[in-house]
């Protein structure tokens, strides 16, 4: 199949907007609970649906009265936060549009997102972030940044608005309509500087609204999901309107090392995270199993749980096999269900590609995974699984309001609601993007007969070997980093005569890896990273990875870097993705060890 399109389910009034959402919530009698925050003794406090409406509302006032005008650019940066979301609103509110900025930001990525956007004014978590905000505007004289307000003194906006009127709140609100602005996110950028999508209230309106309807038994008033991924990434910022749209209710947990207990204190009924997530769930289940000396128990349970999935999608699961997977829920799944609060049925995955085992490991866990597909540009999903229609291994059909086109070459071409109006400030990138309306992606994919679409690579990120090899990396890449041992795998190999390996070791699963293997526990990375042991089970994890490709695709050399790869050392953005230009850049003289030999046959 080249092309399949899902018509909306839900019609959205032209002229509305985002803050309707909200409007519509606070008018019900049931005033659903729309945001829990946590209470300071390790429980949580429920914010109803008219309690954040009179905030967002004061909130507004008090950046009218600090003269924000119809349409200014306001920019966000913090952690995810409960302040997040309501200084997000009562921007909207204002009549004005929210720029995010991820709190990890260098001095000099806020000062072009500040004098691109041309922002008036900045909410900022610490004293370092408005330190970084006034440093940048100074050093680039960005003289139109006037405010900058921190999120825990936020009473004094409020009181600053105490003299407007509600009725000025109400004109600027309902003032944009479907087609206006509401955001601009810049994306991270794996090269070069930041876009900034230029994303609508029809965008995130009518996609909530068509999401909720597709996924009625996920997102729901009643449902209840916490957020740790970045508000300032399009995935868990649409998540939060999604919420809003349907009466769900969200929490905020700021630091992922507290992700565990307040899990476990908040019970959500789903959770949305990043495919990295998963793997780290999955893997920490099993070094705690082998380090307690069950791990022969939890390595047959796990192939239970693969093999039940399975069989539930083909429809029949055998008796034999069903009575295994009662045993083994008694014996490992309950637990890793009560490790995220005991009432997650659902898990809703984006950013890059699961796997399918780990679907299928999951799904026969308890915890069914739906894997979805979307970029910035996209307002995050433009297809995803739901319970109803789901292909594990897939990232689901378009949702209602839709489209995907496969262009010749393979290039998956979006449609539809969830597709942004243009780059902010760009009107030549904007037009390379397009094609006869339809965006183009840059991702390679297929569609089945079913209109189920499967990434299958980064169309720039495509390996041309010099022998003219056309090599998919995360193919290779996904697989090896799927184990507990590997944090990050970057395959190389392009107008080379071979494909090769960086690979990076997880930090935090090495100590008990180490003594698994009759090492000191205490082995540094950059140590172990050398050490002969480790060589040969990264070996062993890559000759496996390339029984799944062809003897041109397979991966002939690697190495072992003694550091990791990671977002403060410029080699992942924000949102998790590898910097391939940096990390070719940085490691350029062992990438050129590698090729040596080869080059010196030749």
């Amino acid at each position: 199949m080249r092309e399949y399109s899902v018509p909306a389910m839900v019609n959205v009034p032209r002229q509305s907007n985002i803050t309707d959402l909200v409007v519509k919530q606070a008018a019900k009698a049931s005033d659903p609970t729309l945001f829990s925050r946590p209470d300071g003794s390790g429980g949580w406090q429920d914010i109803r649906a008219s309690e954040f409406l009179a905030d967002v509302t004061a909130l507004a006032k008090g950046m009218i009265a600090a003269g924000a005008a119809p349409g200014d650019r306001i920019g966000i940066m913090a952690r995810t936060r409960y302040e997040w979301s309501l200084v997000d609103f009562a921007i909207w509110f204002a009549g004005c549009v929210s720029v995010p900025i991820y709190e990890t930001s260098s001095p000099s990525q806020v000062a072009w997102i500040l004098g691109d956007s041309g922002a008036i004014g900045v909410f900022v978590e610490t004293d370092r972030h408005e330190d970084i905000v006034r440093q940048a505007a100074r050093n680039e004289g960005l003289e139109h940044v006037a405010h900058v307000w921190q999120l825990d003194g936020l009473d004094a906006l409020r009181e600053a608005g105490a003299g407007i009127e509600d009725s000025l709140v109400q004109e600027r609100r309902q003032a944009a309509s479907l087609e206006d602005l509401a955001t601009i996110i810049y994306t991270s950028g794996t090269t070069g500087r930041p876009k900034g999508c230029e994303l609508t209230h029809g965008n995130f309106a009518e996609l909530a609204e068509n999401a909720a309807a597709a996924l009625p038994d996920v997102a729901h008033e009643g449902a209840r999901t916490i957020m740790f991924l970045p508000l300032a990434h399009v995935f868990a910022r649409f998540i939060e309107v999604l919420c809003v749209a349907c009466g769900a209710t969200v929490a905020h947990t700021p630091d992922v090392k507290n992700l565990l207990p307040d899990l476990q204190s908040y019970k959500p009924t789903f959770i949305l995270a990043v495919p990295r997530v998963f793997e780290k769930v999955y893997n920490s289940s099993m070094l705690k199993a082998e380090d307690a000396g069950r791990g022969r128990i939890f390595h047959a349970a796990a192939e239970t749980a693969v093999a039940w999935s399975r069989a539930d999608a083909a429809g029949k699961v055998p008796l034999l096999l069903q009575l295994k997977h009662k045993l083994f829920d008694k014996l490992v799944f309950h637990k890793i269900r009560e490790a995220m609060g005991g009432r997650v049925e659902h898990a809703v995955s984006g950013g890059g590609p699961l796997g399918e085992r780990l679907g299928h490991f999951f799904h026969g866990v308890g915890l069914l995974v739906l894997e979805g597909y979307g970029l910035t540009e996209t307002t995050a999903p433009v297809s995803v699984n739901t319970p109803q229609l789901i292909k594990i291994g897939t990232v689901g059909a378009p949702l209602p309001g839709n489209a995907v086109r496969i262009a010749d070459d393979g290039e998956v071409l979006a449609k539809g609601v969830c597709v942004m109006r243009g780059y902010y400030n760009r009107p030549d990138l904007t037009a390379e993007a397009f094609d006869d309306g339809w965006f183009r992606t840059g991702d390679i994919g297929e569609l089945d007969d079913d209109g189920f679409l499967k990434i299958t690579g980064r169309k720039k990120e495509i390996i041309v070997t010099a022998g003219g090899k056309n090599v998919i990396p995360a193919l290779l890449e996904d697989q090896i980093r799927a184990d507990a041992l590997v944090s990050q795998c970057v395959v190389l190999g392009d107008q080379r005569p071979f494909i090769s390996a960086l690979v990076t070791l997880d930090e935090e699963a090495l100590p008990g890896w180490l003594e698994r293997h009759g090492l000191p526990a205490g082995t540094s990375a950059a140590e172990a990273a050398g050490h002969e042991k480790v060589r040969e089970a990264v070996r062993a994890l890559i000759d496996e990875a390339n029984r799944s490709v062809s003897q041109a695709e397979a991966i002939k050399e690697f190495r072992v870097i003694a550091e990791d790869f990671t977002e403060a050392s410029g080699h992942l953005t924000p949102s998790m993705k590898i910097k391939r230009a940096q990390v070719m850049k940085d490691y350029a003289e062992i990438v050129e060890d590698i090729y040596a030999p080869a080059a010196s046959r030749r």
